[in-house]
């Protein structure tokens, strides 16, 4: 069976470096977990990092945090539907929010449980995913900041997450001028600017994160050492937390061409032939990992000797050249993974999960 490992020492390495920036930048922080698909292996790991504050869009999850340490402050990121508000609001100590009468929703059920809810006000800022349009925010603010068992934490923001808007300076201090005039209009303190993903620290490291800014949500940097600028590995981080590790099934020396009449395949594809291979053969290997698990193109084999040709639902086809490392049935493949490489394979139940040192 194909198996997924996380680096524990990397993974301390990364946090040990945002924790830094983010205390020299006088910047709040929590991890967003949703990559880890609520396995309790994994998010123990992040538990015994020193994490406090965990923020996840499946409820299910969050209950698994609650469950591993109740003092860990949960954070729940995405709108929430109707038929999931009490479960929501017992798991969950704070969410991201844009809907007026989500909001009563979620007052009306933290009064029924005797709890305080806290939310962060999701502002748009151009990439049109949730989010109050800037000119509607005052009187947004003015119908939520009173309700019974709500405490209004701060505003918020989403950038790059649906049509590749990236963050800028000028956003930021807009959203950061949208805390100060709802301050001095119904003097109240909202504690925090929710600005930063993942795809902000970069104005973090260049200086160029206005002070306004005072609080992130970073998952896929802590993971993958990333800097979604540059797409590249911060220097100082590991892009390889992660590692799917695959078996060999099958090892044969064929034809690089396939041979017969030509239809789609499962997938809608047409194999393209290129003529210059005829009459050549190479070394494929079969390993246990498909489509069911992860989207080929989100795995990195490696060794980068071989690559990958193709995949079926249960079978990844790799492309081993002339095998100059004399890989034979049994061995072992390993693959360096992308965001949604990841997230496929924690996803799945056929792919076992370990932490290494």
């Amino acid at each position: 069976m194909a198996y997924l490992t996380l680096n524990k020492t990397k993974l301390k390495e990364n946090y040990e470096f945002l924790k830094k920036i983010f205390q020299e930048n006088e910047v709040a922080w929590g991890v967003v977990s949703k990559l880890l698909c609520g396995n309790r292996l994994y998010l123990q790991e992040l538990i015994n990092l020193g994490v406090t504050e965990i923020h996840d869009s499946r409820i299910s999850n969050l209950a698994m945090v609650k469950r591993l340490n109740p003092d860990v402050q949960t954070v729940y990121i995405k709108p929430v539907s109707k038929r999931n508000v009490g479960k929501m609001v017992e798991f969950a100590d704070v969410s991201l929010n844009s809907e007026l009468e989500t909001i009563h929703w979620i007052s009306e059920e933290a009064v029924l449980q005797n709890k305080n809810h806290k939310i962060i006000i999701m502002v748009e800022t151009g990439d049109l995913r949730e989010g109050v349009m800037g000119e509607q925010l005052i009187d947004f603010y003015s119908q939520v900041f009173n309700l019974p068992n709500i405490e209004v934490i701060g505003l918020g923001t989403n950038l790059n997450c649906l049509n590749g808007v990236m963050p800028s300076t000028d956003k930021l201090i807009q959203l950061s001028l949208y805390k100060q005039i709802i301050e001095l209009k119904f003097n109240k303190k909202i504690p925090w600017v929710s600005a930063g993903t993942s795809v902000t620290i970069p104005l973090m490291l260049t200086h160029q994160l206005p002070k306004g800014v005072n609080h992130f949500r970073v998952g896929e940097t802590l993971f993958f050492g990333v800097d979604l600028f540059e797409e590249k590995v911060i220097e100082g981080m590991h892009g390889d937390v992660f590692e799917l590790h695959a078996e060999i099934i099958e090892m044969q020396e064929k034809p690089m061409v396939p041979v017969g009449n030509l239809a789609a395949n499962p997938q809608g594809e047409v194999a393209e032939i290129d003529e210059d291979l005829y009459g050549r053969t190479s070394f494929r290997a079969i390993v246990d990992i498909g489509l069911l698990d992860v989207d080929p193109k989100y795995l990195i084999p490696v060794d980068n000797s071989i690559e990958i040709l193709g995949a079926s639902s249960d079978m990844l086809i790799m492309n081993l050249g002339d095998n100059p490392n004399k890989y034979k049935v049994g061995d072992i493949l390993t693959f360096d993974l992308k965001y949604m490489g990841a997230l496929g394979i924690l996803n799945s139940n056929y792919v076992d999960k370990k932490v290494i040192s």
